[in-house]
Parts: structure tokens; C-alpha cells; sequence
């Protein structure tokens, strides 16, 4: 049981890295700055969906490791 858990350990660490790395940041320097704007007016729909669903995808493999984080420190006992 324990090996079972350390390897989905493992695999969610590696699927939450990812998912965090492929994120847009928020600000984006000045650059962002500049074309902020124009973005907003003109709309950049295609982003803000794939960025939801990456937001939600973290969020899910976020409570994933804490709940296997807790469950390997239990069955190490």
C-alpha cells in the first residue's frame, strides 16, 4: 500500500509541476503593460479558458498531494 501511494505521490508532483509551469503569469512586464490594454478591449478569449482550465486542473492535483501527502505519512506508521 505504501509503494502504491508513494508512486501516485510522485505522479501527481510531476503532473502538478507541469500544469504550474504551463500557466500564464499574471503580469507579463511591460510588455504586458502595454498590450494589457488592447487585450482587454479586444477580448483574448482562447487564453482565459485554457487558463481556467489549467487554474482548475491545479487545484484539483493541489488537493491531491496534500491528501496523499497525509495518507503516506499515515501508512509509514
Amino acid at each position: 500500500m505504501h509503494a502504491v501511494l508513494i508512486t501516485l505521490l510522485v505522479i501527481v508532483s510531476i503532473a502538478l509541476i507541469i500544469v504550474v509551469l504551463l500557466q500564464s503569469g499574471k503580469s507579463a512586464g511591460l510588455s504586458g503593460a502595454i498590450s494589457g490594454g488592447a487585450e482587454h478591449l479586444f477580448g483574448k478569449q482562447k487564453a482565459r479558458g485554457i487558463d481556467l482550465v489549467l487554474h482548475r486542473i491545479t487545484i484539483v492535483l493541489a488537493v491531491l498531494f496534500f491528501v496523499l501527502s497525509i495518507a503516506v505519512t499515515y501508512f509509514q506508521l
